[in-house]
C-alpha cells in the first residue's frame, strides 16, 4: 500500500505525549540583515579554511570513524582543563543534551526547566518521555543563593537543566548560586554554557566539588562553527559512561571529528572576534536605551533582549519589511512584550537600529 492510500492516515500517529507539539526552529529567511539565531557573522578565516580542506583530503571515509572520538576529546579536555575521561562529545550541544535525558532520565523520571529559557530543554525532555517540571521565574526577582536551592529542592527532579548566560534573557548565574543548585539537586544539574565565552561566569570551576554537575558547550557560537554541529560536556567520569550507554554507534562523524580537532588548534583565530563582539554588545546595548521607550535586559551572551512600546509581533514584522531579521520572544513566560537581536557586525547592527528607529517613529 502506498503512503497515500486511503487510511493511511488514520494508523499512522505520533505517541499520545506527543501530540500537539510543534517542531523547533526560528525562520530561515532569505534578508539582508539575520540576527535571529546568535550565529558569529564572522565567517571562518581562509587560512583555517584551506587547513580544514587538508584534513578531510586525509580522512578515510570509506572506514567508520573512531566511536570514542579518543583524539577530540583528548583535545577538548586540555582546551576546557577537563580529565580525559569526563569529556564527551557529539553532533551539537543539543546531541549531547538528548543523550543525557536518554541515560539519566526518560520515562519515570523528571527535568526542571526554570522559565524563560532554552525551548529545547523542555522538547527534548519530553521527546524523551520525562516528565516536566517547570517554573516560572518572575523578571523582578533574581535568584540569590537560597531561593536557587529552595526551588531545586522544591522541584526534586532527577535532571535539572540551567542555561547560563541564559537564552533568550542573556544573564549569566553567578558560581555561588550555581554551588546552591548543585548542593540542592537530588539529580544532575546540566548548566547549559552555549553562550559561556561571552561572559564572566563559568560553571566548570565546580566540577572537582560537585560530582552531579554537567557543563554543555558548543562551536556554534564563539567558534564561529554552527554548520559543523559540534558539541561537547564536561563532567564526572561516571556521567560519560552513562552517555555511552546510549550513544548511536559511530555518533560522531569522521568529518566533525577531524574539524573540531583542527579548529582547537586554529581557536585563537576563531575566537579573535569575541572582544570585538562584546564591545558591539555593549555599543548596541547602549543606542537601544537612547530609543524612546525602550528597555534592555543585562547580557553576558552574543544577543541583547529588548522591549519596546510597540506589539512585538507587529514590531517583528515591521523589521522584516525593512530587511532585518530578530526573533520574537513574546511567547516565553514573563517576556510578552520582548524581542532577541543577535549582535552582528557594525553594519549589521547599525542596520537594525535604523529600522528599529524608524519603526518606532
Amino acid at each position: 500500500m502506498s503512503a497515500s492510500a486511503p487510511g493511511m492516515a488514520g494508523r499512522v500517529r505520533v505517541r499520545d505525549d506527543l501530540a500537539g507539539m510543534v517542531p523547533y526552529g526560528a525562520p530561515q529567511l532569505d534578508v539582508p540583515v539575520r540576527l535571529n539565531t546568535n550565529e558569529t557573522p564572522y565567517p571562518v578565516p581562509e587560512a583555517v579554511l584551506d587547513d580544514l580542506a587538508e584534513a578531510v583530503r586525509r580522512l578515510e571515509l570509506h572506514r567508520y570513524p573512531d566511536r570514542e572520538a579518543t583524539e577530540l576529546r583528548e583535545a577538548l579536555a586540555l582546551h576546557a582543563g577537563h580529565g580525559f575521561e569526563g569529556t564527551w562529545a557529539a553532533n551539537g550541544s543539543n546531541e549531547v543534551l538528548q543523550q543525557l535525558l536518554l541515560a539519566f532520565a526518560g520515562p519515570g523520571r523528571s527535568a526542571l526547566v526554570v522559565e524563560p529559557t532554552y525551548a529545547m530543554h523542555s522538547l527534548l525532555a519530553r521527546a524523551t518521555g520525562t516528565r516536566l517540571a517547570t517554573r516560572v521565574q518572575p523578571r523582578d526577582q533574581l535568584l540569590d543563593p537560597t531561593a536557587a536551592a529552595d526551588l531545586v529542592a522544591e522541584a526534586a527532579a532527577d535532571l535539572t537543566f540551567w542555561c547560563s548566560p541564559n537564552n533568550p534573557t542573556g544573564e549569566a548565574t553567578s558560581p555561588d548560586v550555581l554551588a546552591a543548585v548543585c548542593a540542592a539537586a537530588p539529580g544532575l544539574v546540566v548548566v547549559d554554557e552555549a553562550y559561556g565565552e561571552f561572559g564572566t561566569s563559568h560553571a566548570a570551576g565546580l566540577l572537582s566539588r560537585a560530582p552531579n554537575l554537567v557543563v554543555t558547550r558548543t562551536f556554534s557560537k564563539a567558534f564561529r562553527m554552527a554548520g559543523v554541529r559540534l558539541g561537547y560536556l564536561l563532567a564526572d567520569p561516571a556521567v560519560v559512561d552513562g552517555v555511552r550507554l546510549v550513544r548511536l554507534p559511530y555518533h560522531l562523524s569522521a568529518l566533525t571529528q577531524a574539524v573540531g580537532l583542527r579548529a582547537l588548534h586554529h581557536k585563537g583565530a576563531l575566537m579573535s572576534h569575541i572582544v570585538a563582539t562584546e564591545r558591539e554588545r555593549e555599543r548596541v546595548a547602549a543606542a537601544l536605551v537612547r530609543l524612546p521607550g525602550v528597555g534592555v535586559l543585562p547580557s553576558d551572551a552574543n544577543f541583547l533582549c529588548f522591549t519596546t512600546p510597540v506589539d512585538p509581533r507587529r514590531l517583528w514584522s515591521g523589521l522584516l519589511d525593512r530587511g532585518v531579521l530578530v526573533r520574537d520572544v513574546s511567547s516565553y513566560p514573563t517576556l510578552d512584550r520582548y524581542l532577541r537581536v543577535t549582535i552582528g557586525t557594525p553594519a549589521e547592527d547599525d542596520a537594525f537600529l535604523a529600522a528599529l528607529a524608524e519603526e518606532l517613529a
